[in-house]
């Protein structure tokens, strides 16, 4: 039985507690400020306990981290860097679902030395995004273009924006501002966010997809001068790439970002109607011959041990508690830096959690 504390009693939050507790081979102790919202998590995971704290008072994050193998932080981005800093002093593996590229950075840094793993953005993009591209490019030479994109979306979108909130609007903003990396020529390169628009149809439906920050992990570093071109961006359904940049840049929001959270929680509603799409494409060279690999994936909202979670909740908590329980059976390394990379695609879907994106 391992220890694990679960920073967070948000939506990500409660289906990681439920999902680990639920298995039988973790004790979860969740830790949050809101104490609605850790009750209702508790009550999603029977035997799981809780605690008070904010994510950014070390003394309540230490205490909580006292008898711990493991925390997974489902805090807000900009609370990772001290909780990964107390979890290195406390002799603990760390994990979180952060698309910012500057946490991330600050994270590989501490995980210099450290004798338990580090392992960032192993949620959904960055994490499973990075699992399925690596997969598609085994034995592929020199390789002409990686694309990956990610979208999550209402199922039954019916607004301008055709949006619904589902998951951190604080993460969903930072990506949107952010600047975004990408391989051109071979060489790693900073581009703007929300430009790069295209179109694309997945099962039926029709997408455009933009760049926006953080979801290449550190896979563009692993890349770099190994492929022409690889660029990662975010799926939604057409006409909203538009209204954002009249929000950002002709509104100003962009310098506005509480106002602009305030507005987006105010006005568009949230649901559990969702859909995650999922898609990578890779093009290179295969037994002498150019060749192109495509994976794609729509995964829907469903009842998973009695209850139902949204397809952002799934793709994301399943995401983390299969790292984490690939890590428990020793097939990542235990101490220092671990990529997303590092995760093998087939090991990650033969989990009991990572099945789930099957």
């Amino acid at each position: 039985m391992k220890n694990v504390l679960v920073l967070g009693a948000g939506k990500i939050g409660r289906m990681v507690a439920s999902l680990l507790q639920g298995c039988g081979d973790y004790q979860v102790l969740v830790m949050d400020s809101h104490d609605g919202s850790l009750r209702e998590t508790l009550a999603l995971a029977p035997g799981a306990k809780g605690t008070g704290g904010r994510f950014d008072d070390q003394a309540a994050v230490d205490r909580a981290l006292d008898g711990q193998w493991a925390v997974v932080s489902c805090a807000p981005f900009f609370c990772n860097p001290m909780v990964a800093e107390r979890a290195k002093a406390k002799g603990v593996h760390y994990l979180d679902l952060t698309e910012d590229v500057a946490v991330t950075k600050k994270v590989m840094e501490l995980a210099k030395g450290a004798r338990t793993a580090f392992i960032p953005q192993c949620g959904l993009a960055p994490g499973f995004i990075t699992i399925a591209a690596n997969h598609v490019i085994r034995g592929m030479g020199d390789m002409h273009e990686v694309k990956m994109r990610v979208g999550a979306l209402p199922e039954f979108p019916s607004n301008a924006l055709k949006y619904n909130l589902t998951w951190s609007t604080d993460g969903l903003i930072n990506e949107y501002i952010q600047p975004c990396e990408a391989v051109i020529d071979g060489k790693l390169v900073v581009v703007p966010a929300l430009e790069g628009l295209e179109h694309m149809m997945i099962d039926g439906i029709e997408f455009e997809a933009f760049n926006t920050s953080g979801g290449l992990g550190t896979f563009a570093l692993t890349l770099e001068g190994k492929v022409k071109h690889l660029s990662y961006k975010t799926m939604r359904y057409p006409g909203h790439n538009a209204i954002l940049k009249l929000l950002l840049w002709d509104l100003g929001f962009r310098e506005h970002r509480e106002e602009l959270k305030a507005a987006f929680e105010r006005a568009l509603p949230t649901t559990k109607q969702d859909i995650v799409a999922i898609f990578v494409s890779a093009a290179g060279q295969v037994d002498g011959r150019y060749m192109e690999r495509t994976y794609a994936k729509i995964v829907r909202h469903k009842e998973i041990g009695g209850h139902h979670w949204t397809a952002i909740q799934i793709t994301t908590a399943c995401g983390v508690t299969a790292v984490l329980d690939l890590l428990r059976e020793g097939k990542l390394a235990q101490s220092g830096f671990v990529r997303n990379e590092d995760v093998d695609f087939g090991a990650f879907l033969a989990n009991r959690f990572g099945r789930h994106y099957a």
